[in-house]
């Protein structure tokens, strides 16, 4: 979620090319639990990470060549890559799991309220930000949205037969993640000011394999010839497509338009996931997990649509 390069001194309209590729951006994005899914058929949860993280740091490392960014660190900096690769470990990980435990399309909703967790750390902790009557509106949609997903989705849901049936554990270990990842990006703003993000990322990419594939020998089991077709496609979506290319689109969107311009666009995330999901992986699309989307969804634009516009 950290983003790239210093926007321009005047941020340009959003045109009807840039709209597209933020959207391409966001349904792929919106695939991430999907993909995440089919691997977890075969792929224990951290070891699929530490895979995943392979191929982010190999692309990470080709983009910093590209943009000709220095790779060394000072100790500060390696003691900031190595505390954010700790809790890339911990908010991945546990995503991983709760896709598992529960199933993709709620995957895909409760993720996204990672940003109701950075609105709340902007105004309450480090105090860059305000809450304003918009934003909590958004908040209280959201989490009206969240509230239904718990409880009367997953009432709706007992006893239906479905490939991915979703559980309150799955769910509860989800919402822990966005909260996770909503540490993780307050930290990244702060580590940022520090060295320069593909460095930062790459760093953050490299330890956080270590830690991955180093939890996955000592407690998890996995061996290569477990591995099928499709879950050789989930992880290389997770790892070319998400790591990937859409971190370059947005970096490169990112040097035409400001991240508040962008943001707008992240409701439909959760939207395109539970399409996703169920297109996919016949995720159970009933009437309440629609509201729960929208109510998500709208809570998402509230909140960022408040945002003020960067320079």
């Amino acid at each position: 979620m950290t983003r790239s390069p210093t926007p321009q001194t005047a941020a340009a309209p959003i045109d009807v090319t840039s709209a597209s590729l933020v959207l391409l951006t966001a349904a792929l994005w919106g695939g991430t639990p999907v993909a995440i899914r089919f691997a977890s058929d075969v792929i224990p949860p951290v070891t699929m990470a530490g895979l995943r993280f392979v191929i982010a740091t190999g692309f990470m490392l080709v983009w910093c060549r590209w943009e000709r960014t220095g790779l060394g660190l000072s100790r500060k900096q390696l003691s900031w890559a190595f505390g954010l690769a700790i809790i890339l470990f911990l908010q991945i990980s546990s995503f991983n799991i709760g896709v598992q435990l529960s199933n993709s399309s709620h995957g895909a909703m409760l993720i996204n309220t990672f940003v109701f967790w950075v609105v709340a750390f902007e105004h309450f902790v480090t105090r860059s930000d305000r809450l304003t009557v918009r934003k909590l509106t958004g908040l209280i949609v959201a989490g009206a949205g969240v509230g239904l997903i718990l409880t009367v989705d997953q009432v709706a849901g007992a006893g239906v037969a479905s490939v991915d049936a979703p559980s309150l554990a799955g769910d509860l270990v989800l919402i822990l993640s966005a909260l996770l990842l909503a540490i993780r990006i307050t930290y990244t703003k702060h580590a940022l000011q520090k060295m320069e993000t593909g460095k930062l990322i790459f760093w953050q990419d490299l330890l956080g394999v270590g830690l991955f594939l180093g939890y996955g020998v000592l407690g998890e089991s996995f061996r290569l010839a477990d591995l099928t077709s499709v879950a050789i496609w989930g992880l290389l979506y997770q790892g070319v497509v998400v790591a990937g290319f859409c971190f370059a689109m947005h970096a490169s969107l990112l040097r035409k338009h400001s991240a508040s311009q962008l943001a707008v666009f992240s409701f439909t995330t959760p939207l395109f996931g539970v399409m996703l999901a169920s297109l996919l992986r016949s995720d159970r699309l009933s009437a309440w997990l629609l509201v729960s989307a929208v109510c998500v969804a709208l809570g998402i634009y509230l909140v960022n649509s408040g945002k003020k516009k960067a320079a």
